[in-house]
């Protein structure tokens, strides 16, 4: 991450509404570049959803500059994949460490700090809480934007592309990924 950077830290309650608006930003400047009109409007108002359970639960990141949310993502210790999937009963389940993967989720950068190397530094938090609980691997559902971080950072795709329908019946291509920690 760049040095001039400040580091990341929890990320508190009192935030959803600044963490939410931050992913929606995302979602609007970024998502254009892969996925259609369409399926960024829909992305806006369902991908772009604050987990307050991660929040809660100490494993979500934020980055601040200047007083102002710039990037967020984390990782959770329980069984839901990705936000915008729906309520499932099993969401709050905590995982098993010796044969489940945590998941890495919600990771959105501001499209002008991108490519500073926060996506990573995101994911190395991920990766060291996760280790320190006992997981040996990460997962993920992966829109395109985030792919070729992913890739880059040493996940690998797990199957074949997701269509996942979001509540308004628009579908996104999505990537399963895993990696295993070091």
């Amino acid at each position: 991450m760049d040095e001039d950077l400040p580091p990341l830290r929890p990320a508190r309650l009192d935030e959803a509404e600044a963490i939410g608006a931050l992913m929606r930003a995302s979602i609007a400047d970024i998502f254009p570049r892969y996925y259609d009109e369409r399926q960024t409007a829909s992305s806006v108002l369902y991908v772009g959803e604050v987990d307050r359970m991660l929040i809660a639960d100490g494993t979500y990141y934020v980055l601040e500059v200047a007083g102002e949310i710039v990037a967020c993502g984390g990782w959770s210790r329980r069984d839901r994949l990705y936000t915008g999937s729906g309520n499932g009963a099993d969401d709050a389940r905590l995982l098993d460490p010796a044969t489940e993967p945590a998941r890495i989720r919600a990771m959105f950068v501001r499209d002008d700090f991108t490519r500073r190397g926060i996506g990573r530094a995101i994911i190395d938090a991920c990766q060291d809480a996760a280790r320190r609980e006992g997981f040996r691997t990460l997962a993920l559902m992966g829109t395109l934007p985030g792919v070729e971080l992913y890739a880059a950072y040493g996940f690998a795709v797990t199957g074949d592309d997701v269509e996942v329908q979001l509540p308004d019946g628009v579908h996104l291509r999505c990537k399963p990924m895993a990696r295993p920690i070091d």
